[in-house]
């Protein structure tokens, strides 16, 4: 199979998998919990992951940064030498991880709990039927498809969906909150996006 074939059959596969997606009643719940806690409370959005799934916690967190709620990831590991201090008492967790097992993400829950037993907790993961998602105040769920790497191993069709989670909250917490382009400039300030927020030419 040439490199063209190959890909035509990874975007349709990608593509299938974003479409298939459950749509619930569950995103309603994580963006309201979202807006209450940042915005009427006054905490933050604090995202964790381990390995690519942290990868993808992070990237929502600086785009939610970017787009008026403040957010931080925090590391699994870190937390358990001292990181978790950053944890304040109205806050708001989002955790990813695909197999809803991943030990350093459990063992954060139990830290954080320990800290504030009522900090309400938003999961994204592949296994409905995992510990992450039983301790979950609210469970957003991938797609039950395979990943595109050959080996079906390495995270490429989990971690795509996982992104479109993360992309579907961001713009129905925007929209919420009525963020607007001059919201949008005042935060971004350089590059070609801060230069098109304030649209000059």
């Amino acid at each position: 199979m040439d490199i063209k074939e190959s890909m035509r059959q990874i975007l349709a596969a990608e593509s299938a998998a974003v479409a298939a997606i459950p749509v619930t009643d569950e995103y309603e719940r994580a963006v309201g919990l979202i807006v209450d806690r940042v915005h009427r409370l006054g905490g933050k959005l604090i995202t964790s992951g381990m390995g690519k799934a942290g990868q993808i916690a992070m990237n929502i967190a600086t785009t939610f940064s970017s787009t008026g709620t403040p957010a931080v990831n925090l590391h699994p590991s870190e937390a358990q030498h001292g990181d978790l201090g950053v944890i304040q008492p109205h806050d708001v967790m989002l955790l990813v991880s695909n197999s809803g097992k991943t030990r350093e993400i459990i063992e954060l829950v139990e830290l954080t709990r320990g800290l504030y037993a009522d900090i309400p907790l938003i999961v994204i993961t592949g296994q409905p039927g995992s510990p992450l998602a039983a301790l979950a105040d609210v469970a957003l769920f991938t797609a039950p498809a395979p990943e595109v790497c050959p080996l079906g191993l390495t995270p490429t069709t989990s971690t795509t969906m996982m992104t479109v989670i993360g992309d579907v909250l961001v713009v129905n917490v925007m929209t919420r909150i009525g963020f607007t382009r001059t919201d949008y400039a005042r935060r971004h300030h350089g590059g070609y996006l801060g230069t098109a927020a304030r649209g000059v030419n």
